[in-house]
């Protein structure tokens, strides 16, 4: 963790198709994907496009190695900002197509993969999500917890200056979100020092660790970042933040902002941090954003988008308010 979590394909430009498809396949080789799933991962890949080129516009396609319940896993997730689908269940019998909706293949994609979720809304656009294991997983799941990081880079540049970095320590789940200043080397360089400082912490108190944090990385550009400590027999949080990443609680009728401290890690920051306390079953799902992301993002927008898979939620946000003139973030974390 800490390297971008996802890489963008733009897919609006059926030129550009056989290298895309070239370079996630070289990618899940890589990663150890057998062949018969790379048979496999090849036709989802020509339905996606397929379907992008005849039924959507500004098609782009995010690829991504993750771990859960015990698998390792190439996801895909392929959305658009055209006309939506009005009957998803018929658009899954194979075969079935209109011109006003993604329909060919919906059904093979889903066959194919080892999950598969869509979400769809009119004239806002289509969300395909696909995963296609790898291998068992190298590390075991954080019980009572699901965590999903979506961190793209700016486009244009090769390294991402947003990162987050989480792991479990005895009772404790310790999450970092961080966002390098401005952007490119200098910034990816400061977030990957600020994790190194992150990993080497022992304290469950998330103002502490932002005091540590920011005299580890004094001689970076310095960055602004969130930091959570989770309980997991309590559930309780302990989270703070300083400069301008976006963090919010919700449950499924209320929500609760974090206010983070003007300052930049590294540099300057007050004298007084307090962490604040929140109540995970009171409050199960928390949602981080970077500046990548449109100030005025709003989660429950769409409807029943919250009964989705967290990497459709995150993406969906991405696609919404994203700026693509930033590095760009979307934490979920989900308790229960």
């Amino acid at each position: 963790m800490g390297e971008e979590t996802y890489v963008s394909y733009r897919a609006d430009d059926r030129s550009y198709f056989a290298t895309l498809k070239r370079d996630i396949r070289q990618f899940a080789e890589l990663e150890g994907m057998d062949s018969a799933r790379l048979a496999n991962l090849d036709i989802v890949l020509s339905e996606m496009t397929s379907n992008l080129t005849k039924y959507a516009k500004e098609g782009e396609i995010l690829v991504g190695v993750f771990e859960s319940h015990e698998k390792r896993y190439l996801e895909l997730i392929c959305l658009d900002r055209g006309v939506g689908i009005a009957d998803i269940e018929r658009t899954m019998v194979d075969g079935f197509s209109t011109g006003q909706s993604m329909g060919i293949g919906l059904g093979s994609i889903k066959r194919l993969s080892d999950y598969f979720e869509i979400y769809s809304q009119k004239n806002w656009g289509t969300i395909v999500l696909s995963r296609i294991n790898i291998s068992v997983a190298k590390y075991p799941s954080i019980p009572g917890v699901t965590i999903k990081p979506m961190v793209i880079r700016m486009p244009g540049e090769t390294k991402s200056g947003d990162g987050t970095f989480y792991q479990k320590v005895g009772n404790h789940l310790f999450l970092l979100v961080a966002d390098g200043l401005g952007h490119g080397q200098l910034a990816h360089e400061a977030v990957m020092e600020a994790i190194k400082a992150f990993k080497a912490h022992s304290s469950s108190r998330a103002e502490q660790r932002i005091r540590h944090l920011h005299d580890a990385i004094k001689k970076t550009r310095g960055i602004v970042a969130t930091i959570g400590v989770l309980h997991l027999e309590t559930k309780k949080w302990n989270i703070a933040g300083v400069g301008n990443i976006s963090t919010k609680f919700f449950s499924y009728l209320k929500t609760k902002s974090i206010i983070p401290y003007n300052g930049i890690i590294g540099h300057t920051i007050p004298n007084t941090i307090n962490s604040q306390v929140v109540d995970a079953v009171e409050y199960p799902h928390l949602l981080l954003c970077s500046d990548g992301i449109r100030s005025k993002w709003e989660h429950g927008k769409l409807p029943a988008i919250t009964r989705y898979d967290a990497s459709i939620q995150a993406a969906a946000i991405y696609k919404d308010y994203g700026r693509q003139t930033d590095d760009m973030s979307v934490v979920i974390v989900k308790t229960f």
